[in-house]
């Protein structure tokens, strides 16, 4: 059996159990979905700050995930979209890394040009650099951010239906884009959800996540054993576990 760890970058309870339904129904029963939440931080991302912090814990996350099982993941993806930590923890794992926003640029831009709709107007700069740092930033059309967060979509989702289906038909019409995608981990399942009212593809991060940490790695990775090339100080006893000792 296969085992895909997904990480929560933030502290939300909910939002790790939001991940665990779809990805787990993503991935079928042949593999073993074990969704972890980050012991410190924010309950969620919406800001430069928090985002930084977040990085942490998703690498402090994956340490005390490896300590506490005998059966390594197979792949690990990180339940966000934003993917803090995505280049430092695909540095020092062994297997495939990628992230929410990563896989949904990938399965968005088959379909030709694409934007993005998500919740929280901080999120608009920090997702434009994440797609140009990733080499995404040409097929990506545009950013539609809609004033409540991620979080406040989820708890209220009648209401989100509606905002989110006019979110992502302004994308459509104005931006002039064959897919667009819903990002963030509280809107899981909605994608499905609006798709009926919507002419182009709407793409669920969470799924297109899942999808793609369950194929192979599109390279061999730099390492055999998950570990930092560093000497940590003052960080969890995981993290220091895994880094270079002195």
């Amino acid at each position: 059996m296969r085992h895909l760890l997904v990480i929560n970058p933030n502290t939300s309870a909910s939002v790790s159990a939001l991940l665990q339904t779809h990805v787990q129904q993503a991935a079928g029963l042949h593999v073993r979905v074990r969704t972890v939440t980050a012991r410190f931080g924010s309950p969620y991302i919406a800001d430069e700050a928090s985002y930084a912090v977040a990085a942490h814990a998703a690498l402090d996350t994956w340490a005390c995930a490896l300590a506490s099982t005998d059966a390594a993941p197979h792949a690990v993806l990180i339940g966000c979209f934003g993917d803090p930590g995505l280049m430092a923890l695909r540095e020092s794992s062994p297997v495939p890394v990628t992230g929410l926003a990563e896989a949904a640029f990938v399965e968005a831009a088959r379909h030709g040009r694409y934007a993005i709709v998500t919740g929280g107007a901080r999120w608009g700069p920090m997702l434009q650099r994440l797609a140009q740092a990733l080499g995404h930033a040409q097929q990506l059309a545009g950013i539609h951010t809609v004033a409540p967060t991620g979080a406040q979509l989820a708890a209220d989702p009648v209401a989100a239906r509606s905002l989110l289906v006019q979110a992502c038909r302004d994308a459509s019409r104005q931006l002039g884009v064959q897919a667009v995608i819903l990002g963030g981990a509280g809107l899981a399942g909605m994608a499905a959800a609006v798709q009926a009212e919507v002419p182009i593809p709407v793409i669920d991060s969470v799924l297109a996540g899942a999808h793609w940490a369950l194929r192979s790695a599109p390279m061999p990775p730099e390492r055999e054993q998950p570990g930092f090339d560093v000497a940590w100080q003052g960080l969890s006893p995981e993290m220091a576990a895994l880094g270079l000792r002195v």
